[in-house]
């Protein structure tokens, strides 16, 4: 058994070809597609973060809206980038969030890729400290953002408050218990994941990581699993850690499915994300339901991880996302046994 979720970026054209011409419209497409991957049974819905892009930006405000719309689909990040966040104020952000869905939150976090524009995060105020990176500053934030969330406090209070306090230091509000277990973080290298599970966080592993050994994809990400859950184990932790893995999958069912993936390249390929760092990017997998889930078995990192996430082409629009969905939970997840 698997959980399934949708993955999408909230990309935005004004081109007459796009059935998302603007912010509003990816939005509220989300918030749809939220409800409808709900009535189709799927468990996750999943929104990208990037900054200073025509795509899905800001995630709080969706994610309250669509914890309001729905009542039982997981709703998630993949991911914030912390270099941009204040972790004091994302804190409330994440608990007034987590508290309107019910405790539905699953929020991945990371140091983020490359951006839009060139240092994005110094215009919104954050520098690293001397002697180190972005994303040695991203980690630091992370770090902050998670203690804040067990709950403790630790700011001392105003002798002549304006309202009454409760004894002793005080956190910040509105807390979410539970929170600070459903936090994930983005891993693109081995390294990272060990360090994730040493700090108790899920992991999730996207259609692209540094290459490690010129290996496929899959089978780079099946050894990260492995990794992340040797040092989770080593860590000491009591609860079941949980891993998802991203890919791009098209059940071709229909004429219009064969119209837009008929021609997917099924095969990975080697490319620098960022410079002196060579990435391997995975395939699409495009085929007819039977050939699809043969293709799939042989998948490694979906076999290892207990959560997929299917990136979808959101400005395709509501109805034909909710198509792809169902397709891939009706015609190939029951012939995988994740059904």
């Amino acid at each position: 058994m698997k959980k399934i979720g949708f993955l999408s970026f909230g990309h935005w054209s004004p081109s007459p070809q796009s059935g998302t011409r603007s912010g509003a419209d990816a939005l509220l497409q989300s918030i749809d597609l939220a409800v409808a991957a709900e009535e189709l049974g799927a468990d996750g819905a999943y929104y990208r973060v990037h900054h200073f892009a025509r795509q899905l930006a800001s995630p709080f405000p969706l994610l309250a809206a669509a914890g309001a719309k729905t009542k039982r689909i997981e709703l998630g990040t993949a991911v914030i980038d912390m270099r941009y966040e204040n972790p004091l104020y994302m804190a409330e952000d994440a608990g007034a969030a987590d508290l309107i869905a019910g405790g539905r939150l699953q929020l991945g976090i990371s140091r983020g890729s490359p951006e839009q524009v060139i240092d994005g995060w110094r215009y919104f105020g954050y520098v690293p400290e001397e002697g180190k990176s972005d994303a040695d500053m991203a980690r630091r934030h992370s770090e902050i953002f998670l203690d804040l969330l067990r709950g403790e406090g630790f700011a001392q209070p105003n002798p002549r408050p304006m309202f009454p306090n409760p004894p002793g230091l005080l956190r910040l509000e509105p807390f979410s218990a539970g929170l600070r277990e459903r936090i994930w973080w983005g891993a693109a290298t081995d390294a990272t994941a060990v360090w994730a599970a040493k700090l108790g966080m899920n992991l999730q592993s996207s259609t692209l990581k540094f290459d490690e050994s010129g290996e496929p994809l899959h089978v780079q990400q099946a050894k990260q699993i492995r990794a992340y859950r040797a040092a989770w184990k080593e860590a000491g932790h009591t609860r079941e850690p949980r891993v998802s893995v991203s890919r791009s999958i098209f059940a071709l069912v229909n004429d219009m499915d064969r119209a837009y993936f008929g021609g997917s390249e099924g095969q990975d390929h080697f490319g620098y994300i960022e410079p002196e760092k060579r990435a391997v990017f995975g395939r699409s997998y495009a085929a007819e339901p039977e050939k699809l889930v043969e293709q799939l078995k042989e998948d490694e990192a979906i076999a290892e991880a207990d959560t997929l996430l299917l990136t979808v082409p959101n400005q395709l629009g509501v109805d034909y996302n909710a198509h792809v969905i169902e397709s891939i939970l009706k015609h190939v997840a029951p012939a995988l046994g994740w059904r």
